[in-house]
């Protein structure tokens, strides 16, 4: 049927016109590049594991899904079901990493070290729990922030 799709439907190029998953994506790598030097100056040493981890400081999920939302609003309205949406989704993400994940990596670091202590000596296998699953709400605080000034600047820019 004519009219129903959009000219740029057909072109693959065109997501790089997507102001909306430009900005989360832009906020997702900052968040997850940013691990790196915050991480460095706490430990003093580099950890470049940190830029595909969960985890961390800020929260990479946190500025994703925040970055997303403010987006949808800004250039669909903060009035539409779409960012009625995205704002749903937003606090979904955001509980469960720092809730339900945080939880998960706090029992993590609990069993670890039952493990090392009860089997210290024994042969058996050294793997361990992922202990960084979830977000402090300080990361979650950090991410959500930086997930709206990304989408801010590049909005003003974009315009």
């Amino acid at each position: 049927m004519p009219g129903l799709l959009h000219p740029n439907s057909m072109n693959p190029l065109a997501v790089f016109q997507n102001h909306v998953l430009l900005s989360a994506l832009i906020a997702w790598g900052l968040a997850q590049g940013l691990k790196i030097p915050l991480d460095y100056l706490h430990s003093r040493r580099w950890n470049w594991a940190l830029l595909l981890s969960v985890g961390g400081m800020p929260s990479s999920h946190a500025a994703l899904v925040v970055a997303v939302t403010h987006a949808v609003g800004l250039y669909n309205g903060f009035e539409t079901s779409q960012f009625a949406i995205c704002v749903v989704i937003c606090m979904v993400v955001i509980y469960d990493a720092t809730g339900i994940r945080r939880q998960a990596g706090i029992h993590a670091q609990t069993i670890n070290i039952l493990v090392e202590e009860l089997l210290k000596g024994h042969p058996i296998s050294e793997n361990q729990l992922r202990e960084v699953l979830g977000h402090t709400p300080l990361e979650a605080v950090g991410g959500f922030m930086l997930g709206l000034v990304v989408t801010q600047l590049l909005w003003f820019f974009w315009r």
